[in-house]
């Protein structure tokens, strides 16, 4: 198990956990779209004893237009 650290994009800031850390791609869904990070770098702490490995993505693209305010708009909708 590794983590995923996102830079850039609409899941900025976002740590997930990933099983293959070796991936250097990462397809996620974002409201009704899809979003792509890539990997930045090298993943850190991969010895046995420093904590779980963990990797930088970069956003690269989504896959259709995003509206940020339209996101905003529903989470108010729902009370989120």
């Amino acid at each position: 198990m590794a983590i995923a650290r996102l830079q850039g994009g609409p899941l900025d800031g976002q740590v997930i956990p990933i099983d293959d850390e070796t991936q250097d791609r990462l397809i996620l869904p974002y409201s009704e779209t899809q979003v792509v990070y890539t990997r930045d770098g090298a993943p850190e702490n991969t010895g046995e004893h420093d904590g779980p490995t963990q990797a930088t993505f970069r956003f690269l693209e989504a896959q259709d237009d995003i509206d940020p305010e339209r996101d905003e708009a529903d989470r108010d909708d729902r009370g989120l």
